[in-house]
């Protein structure tokens, strides 16, 4: 069994064929998915997605490219919203300062918006992080000291120094087809020094697929090619990897139910 802990399956890319990318996806061996807001105005959305397949799960939250225009979202509406069944975290929100589709004090804001929404439901913060690896490490250790909360660091593309404070301060570090390119040796040894306690696969689709189908859409069955780069990176078998990051993920995710 292998989770998918990261896609976007609101993507127009799936909207013509989304029964059957998920059919392919069970086919693989992928029992669970989780789709994650970019948005809250368009959780709706999601969460129709969600109660529609057994196997698919979602977040509540807003991405920093969107921080911006949702600024008046509120810790106490994302507690709300994740009361619902198909809920299993809160995000994605971060820092990207990569592209600065928002401003970043409002990346920032939101951020924490999310943090506190964490911390109060139990749920796990998705955190996206891209380029901004000073200020993400500060803001963790700043939150972490006024009370701990889950999260993952997911599609892990940053710096060694964060995924070892991200640990340290009990994340998860999830790697994506990124992991699999040719020029990811650096990014591939960071993952070897991950606990494989804290270790995740996401396939964050429709975006980053692994070979062989780099370059074209990503969807949840290519979790699959990503877990096998991971197994070999860290020495251990494909039957190996899928046992470990399924663990870690029922672990973190408390609130997803396990397949019967």
């Amino acid at each position: 069994m292998l989770v998918d802990s990261h896609c976007h399956l609101d993507f127009p890319d799936f909207a013509e064929e989304r029964a059957a990318i998920v059919a392919r996806a069970k086919a693989a061996g992928v029992e669970r998915m989780v789709t994650i807001s970019t948005r809250v105005k368009k959780f709706p959305q999601i969460l129709a997605i969600a109660d529609e397949f057994e196997e698919v799960f979602c977040s509540v939250g807003t991405h920093p490219h969107n921080a911006g225009e949702e600024l008046d979202v509120t810790t106490e509406e994302l507690v709300r919203l994740a009361q619902h069944p198909k809920v299993v975290a809160i995000g994605e929100a971060g820092l990207d300062y990569h592209y600065d589709k928002a401003p970043r004090d409002a990346q920032a804001q939101g951020l924490l918006v999310h943090i506190a929404a964490a911390r109060q439901t139990g749920l796990p913060l998705v955190i996206h992080a891209r380029n901004a690896d000073e200020d993400m490490a500060d803001i963790l250790k700043d939150e972490t000291g006024k009370g701990a909360f889950p999260f993952i660091l997911h599609c892990f593309s940053s710096g060694a120094e964060l995924a070892r404070i991200g640990v340290e301060l009990g994340g998860y570090v999830s790697f994506s087809g990124i992991l699999t390119f040719k020029n990811s040796a650096e990014l591939r040894e960071i993952a070897k020094d991950v606990p494989r306690e804290r270790l995740l696969v996401e396939t964050d689709a429709p975006y980053l697929a692994p070979p062989p189908h780099r370059g074209k859409r990503n969807e949840p069955a290519f979790v699959a090619q990503t877990a096998a780069v991971l197994a070999d990176t860290i020495g251990v078998s494909d039957t190996e990897i899928a046992e470990i990051t399924t663990a870690n993920f029922f672990r973190l995710f408390t609130k997803m139910p396990k397949p019967a």
